[in-house]
């Protein structure tokens, strides 16, 4: 990601295309796997959810090991309202310049704010493909937030640098012709 730039726009854009996702989602497809294979879907909300509280927090002044990064006390259908409460929260912990210049503690480390929001954007349409392949969902996912989201992954995750501190499996080969968020999602070892 280019460093001049603001990432806050692309995130809440990335967050926006949760929002549209998490409103399909029913209380009997909670229960669905994900190709996040650690969790089915409800682990899934909670893991998203939970990151942007915790990115929140990050915009707060707080260091990320801090807080959990995954949270799951939400009845069925409150997903949505759960998320709408988490996206005002990052955007008034974000809300001043000064922040995206700022040392800030992520997950992997002390880096300007704007490279901790560029980390979440990764994150959010990663799992923004994921809830999609969940749910089959017909939405159809931003291309070019996409293509921004796997430029940052490539640049910060080169080939052959995962190890067992790299919560991401080695890259894949996406199929041919896949759009920019299947090539993320292969790119981040997900089964495309």
């Amino acid at each position: 990601m280019d460093t001049t730039q603001d990432p806050r726009p692309l995130y809440l854009l990335a967050l926006g295309q949760l929002e549209k996702l998490i409103a399909e989602v029913t209380p009997e497809a909670l229960g669905r796997p994900t190709p996040c294979t650690e969790y089915d879907l409800r682990q899934l909300l909670g893991h998203v959810v939970g990151g942007v509280h915790r990115l929140a927090y990050i915009g707060e002044g707080g260091i990320a090991h801090d807080v959990a990064a995954a949270t799951g006390d939400q009845p069925d259908d409150g997903w949505p309202a759960a998320l709408g409460r988490a996206r005002a929260r990052v955007t008034a912990a974000w809300a001043d310049d000064a922040k995206l210049d700022r040392p800030s503690v992520a997950p992997w480390g002390e880096v300007p704010g704007r490279a901790v929001l560029g980390g979440y954007i990764v994150e959010a349409v990663t799992h923004s493909w994921d809830i999609a392949r969940a749910l089959g969902s017909s939405l159809v996912l931003d291309g070019p937030l996409a293509e921004t989201a796997l430029s940052i992954a490539q640049a910060v995750l080169p080939p052959g640098s995962r190890d067992e501190t790299i919560p991401f499996a080695d890259e894949r080969t996406a199929p041919e012709g896949a759009d920019a968020a299947t090539r993320l999602a292969a790119w981040l070892g997900r089964e495309a």
